[in-house]
């Protein structure tokens, strides 16, 4: 059964990649193009199950963005996975701090990516 799922990311590029990798897994997918976005994005779309979002962003960046999604009581438990060309231990903790339920470096395969949503997927 698929998931709604929303990306948070600002390259155009890579939306569409998310997009292409999880709709033909069977899954929904909303988008937004920054932290700031997928704030708004979130809450015109209370149905969401799994978050994937970008660090480097403009107007509010990955953690910024996760520690938004935790403050809110309808998605302290939705799975936020961090999908970033990032992959610095002290940043990798940083994410965990704020929230992000796990983390893929970029470039992503797409069956590990969908694997990981099935993962953490409710």
């Amino acid at each position: 059964m698929g998931k709604t799922i929303l990306t948070v990311d600002d390259s155009r590029t890579m939306r569409n990649m998310l997009m292409l990798a999880l709709t033909g897994a069977g899954h929904t997918v909303v988008q937004a193009d920054d932290g700031q976005h997928g704030v708004e994005v979130l809450a015109q779309h209370p149905d969401v199950e799994v978050i994937i979002t970008d660090i480097n962003m403009p107007r509010m960046d990955g953690y910024a963005f996760i520690e938004a999604v935790r403050r809110e009581p309808g998605t302290r438990t939705t799975p936020i996975l961090v999908l970033t060309t990032e992959s610095e231990p002290a940043k990798k903790q940083r994410a965990r701090d704020a929230g992000a339920t796990g983390w893929i470096v970029k470039p992503f395969d797409t069956e590990k990516l969908v694997a990981a949503v099935r993962r953490v997927a409710p």
